[in-house]
């Protein structure tokens, strides 16, 4: 089976092609490809599929065989390994997810994509009880683990992401908190927590923990969340360069759509023997 490894600010992802929609066990798959030494190695795998809807389909597995409805990075990456393969050769494309049809905006110059702009669709932020089970307003509460107190917010952004406030980024804390967080009660399908540090009106930075793969370099849907959380509380303003561990992400909450533009890089090319 060929791959393609690439990256959405180093978010990785092994990128396979199953246009034929031939019977594969993802699940089983992902977790031997995504080990760092036993296998390629990746946050996840990225299923290339036909699509009765849209112009293609995307499937999301986590590397711990977990399904994902939706992930920002890699459909960035899913975007130019379609567009670069000659999968689909448009510049706007439509792309099924297990979120809805996502939207995605080439900028490509001598043929080569060198940065995506996402359509994300309308966050979900009212009747969230699927994913948030509290009597307290899910844009506004508080989270009490151990010795900390954390300001929070939680909404649907194609996957359930909780927006933890520090007045500082800590990894020790993220890596402390963030599967304490992740696994609360309170989340039936489990969250993402995203820890954001508001440094200015335009601008913050976010470290997430990923529900199913831990601590990443970088989080797109996250991204999104934190600046439709932050914008609705007033910490910035509705147009947010987000600055994550990988890079920058450039997001927009305009008439209740969200926008993210950011890179996606080809790392390498191969064949899994596993």
């Amino acid at each position: 089976m060929n791959f393609a490894k690439m990256h959405g600010l180093g978010n990785d992802f092994i990128v396979i092609e199953n246009l034929n929609l031939d019977n594969i066990d993802y699940s089983s798959l992902a977790v031997k490809v995504c080990d760092r030494h036993f296998g390629v190695g990746a946050d996840g795998i990225l299923v290339v599929e036909k699509s009765d809807i849209a112009d293609i389909r995307m499937n999301i597995i986590n590397s711990d065989g977990s399904i994902a409805e939706m992930c920002g990075n890699g459909i960035r990456c899913f975007s130019k390994y379609i567009f670069e393969k000659n999968i689909v050769k448009k510049d706007i494309i439509k792309i099924e997810t297990l979120a809805g049809v996502m939207v995605a905006e080439l900028n490509v110059k001598d043929d080569v994509v060198k940065a995506i702009k996402i359509d994300m669709g309308t966050p979900k932020i009212d009747d969230i009880n699927i994913i948030y089970k509290s009597k307290e307003n899910n844009l506004n509460y508080k989270i009490k683990i151990e010795e900390r107190e954390f300001d929070a917010s939680t909404i649907l952004m194609g996957v359930p992401h909780t927006v933890v406030y520090v007045d500082e980024l800590d990894e020790k804390e993220i890596i402390k908190f963030g599967p304490q967080i992740e696994n609360m009660a309170i989340y039936p399908h489990k969250t993402n927590v995203n820890f954001v540090e508001v440094v200015s009106r335009d601008k913050i930075k976010v470290k997430t923990w990923e529900r199913g793969a831990g601590l990443t370099l970088a989080c797109g849907t996250g991204s999104c969340a934190s600046v439709v959380c932050s914008y609705l509380l007033n910490k910035t303003e509705n147009k947010v360069e987000v600055e994550l561990f990988g890079g920058k992400l450039l997001i927009e909450y305009l008439n209740d759509k969200v926008f993210m533009e950011g890179p996606a890089e080809f790392i390498c090319e191969g064949k899994i023997l596993l």
